[in-house]
């Protein structure tokens, strides 16, 4: 009997033990830095939904107000994902930073689930740029944005209508709007588009009618060989070690069907020209979708744009490979422009 009620306080303290590192180990898709704290935090946007984020705090830089960084994307991907990963290296470098995860996705709030908005995840923005601010540790002053693939897109579109941003950067960026009413290189006709909100459009009312929302065919779990090679790309970031998350949408499932509506309808680089903040564009040589970078380049004014394309590189090598990233010139951008 001694020694039953002797192991008991010794299984609750194992039992605690074990609960603690089960619910606060690293879950990222890269390795943890000993050079940086991580705070899990939430913050609402203006249409009430609490989004849900990675603050990086350089460990050696407490003493003074830093510059800040918000950081989403890619399109369907969580924060554990590439933006934690461009979080933590820009945090290592003395910036404190922001991964979180838009609206209806990952640990954020907001249903139904897996929507994607051209308004609200540009909000999602800047409603990172709004917590920042009333940070003690952050220079008010000194904000910019990192949008990786979609929200690259979206990070322009939040520059172009918040002077708060003082400095963004795009790695990879897709125009959402333009390739789900265009196309991939703009191969949809008028016709053809037409025909696709019919469709869309149906599927709402079957969605209303069955009091649920049809997800739409994401990525395969197995290749046959056939796929086109940025499918390819896509799968050996996203359904491999090298990139899997258990709660990112390009690793598990699909967006909702119907998400694609509203970026039909709604362009989200109509007011880019007007961005008056610096602007570094960085896309991959090699990479299918390098003509999005390349015309939002076109449509920059101002002598502080720039667009960087790298050589050999693919859409996917800029989520996390150390070799192709321009981490240096990021860095570079950010101190020159934050200051």
């Amino acid at each position: 009997m001694k020694l039953i009620l002797f192991l008991i306080p010794l299984l609750l303290i194992s039992f605690v033990i074990m609960t603690y590192c089960c619910t606060h180990s690293w879950d990222k898709t890269f390795p943890k830095s000993n050079k940086v704290i991580v705070k899990k935090i939430s913050f609402p946007n203006r249409y009430g939904i609490q989004l849900t984020g990675d603050l990086y705090i350089p460990r050696n830089k407490l003493d003074s107000k830093l510059p800040a960084i918000a950081i989403s994307g890619p399109f369907g991907a969580v924060k554990e994902q590439a933006s934690g990963l461009y979080a933590q290296t820009l945090a290592e470098q003395g910036f404190i930073t922001l991964a979180f995860d838009p609206s209806y996705t990952g640990e954020s709030s907001g249903t139904p689930r897996h929507v994607a908005s051209p308004d609200i995840n540009t909000e999602d923005f800047s409603a990172a740029v709004d917590y920042l601010i009333t940070l003690p540790e952050v220079d008010s002053n000194k904000i910019g944005i990192l949008g990786i693939c979609g929200f690259g897109g979206f990070a322009l579109n939040a520059a172009a209508n918040d002077p708060r941003i003082k400095a963004t950067v795009t790695a990879t960026m897709y125009d959402m709007s333009r390739v789900n009413a265009n196309g991939y290189f703009d191969s949809l006709t008028q016709d053809k588009r037409y025909l696709l909100r019919e469709e869309l459009n149906n599927q709402r009312t079957e969605d209303f009618k069955n009091k649920k929302y049809a997800i739409a065919q994401g990525l395969p779990d197995k290749l046959t060989g056939e796929e086109p090679q940025f499918v390819k790309d896509y799968f050996g970031y996203y359904k491999t070690k090298r990139g899997y998350h258990k709660r990112s949408i390009n690793s598990t499932s699909g967006w909702n069907k119907t998400s694609a509506l509203s970026f039909i309808n709604m362009p989200i680089l109509s007011y880019i020209s007007e961005i008056r903040s610096p602007v570094l564009l960085i896309h991959g040589e090699k990479a299918h979708s390098r003509y999005f970078s390349e015309d939002a380049y076109k449509k920059l004014t101002g002598k502080n744009k720039e667009l960087l394309i790298i050589p050999e590189a693919n859409h996917v090598d800029l989520y996390d490979n150390f070799n192709k990233i321009p981490f240096k010139k990021i860095v570079d951008f950010y101190s020159t422009n934050l200051k």
